[in-house]
């Protein structure tokens, strides 16, 4: 049995933390669990400017410290905030893995700042060559638990991903359902392929 700890980037409060448990449930593969915990007050309430994204990267960052007993420690992030020194994030596991099978890789986001983040950290991996950039969906926060909102604006920029010449496309939360599309590029749902990356390499 592998087993993977995993911590919110931001304050959620109960029913946000179960719905997000029950996603990692679902999608992890078999014989592998997933303890995903809170960030605590400490943590920002959502990721909208630079300053909240410090504040997450500190607040992961002391959770994830000392914790020890498990297979894993992957934040519940895209952006990898806080992954301690030597391991890999969801966003770093996924995007290598993508560029070895030869995508050109772009992504969607929630906001300009994720947007920006995300590019600085796939370039900081090794692969701003192989990336080409990210449309931002311009959503509130709300929009991460509905997944009929997310999915419409994210259709509606696969195209012009596409013409970029964009083969997979990173969603770019890790506690939206993705849905599959019919052609076009590859969307990829960061939690699904980290889960499963992680234990085919371990």
């Amino acid at each position: 049995m592998r087993r993977i700890f995993s911590v919110t980037p931001i304050h959620v409060d109960a029913d946000e933390l179960a719905r997000r448990s029950r996603r990692y449930n679902e999608l992890a593969p078999d014989g592998v669990t997933v303890e995903l915990v809170d960030a605590g007050p400490d943590a920002p309430s959502q990721l909208a400017t630079e300053a909240d994204l410090q504040a997450s990267e500190k607040a992961v960052a002391a959770v994830l410290d000392g914790i020890e007993g498990y297979d894993f420690r992957l934040p519940d992030c895209v952006l990898d905030p806080g992954v301690p020194a030597g391991e890999r994030g969801m966003l770093q596991v996924v995007v290598d893995k993508l560029v070895a099978d030869g995508h050109k890789v772009a992504a969607v986001t929630r906001n300009q700042v994720i947007a920006d983040e995300l590019a600085r950290k796939v370039a900081e991996y090794g692969h701003g060559a192989s990336f080409l950039g990210v449309a931002v969906l311009d959503l509130d926060l709300a929009a991460v638990a509905d997944t009929a909102r997310w999915n419409e604006a994210m259709r509606s920029a696969l195209d012009g991903l596409a013409a970029r010449g964009a083969t997979a496309v990173i969603n770019g939360c890790s506690a939206v359902e993705v849905e599959r599309t019919e052609g076009g590029p590859l969307v990829v749902d960061p939690v699904a392929d980290a889960l499963r990356l992680l234990v085919e390499v371990a």
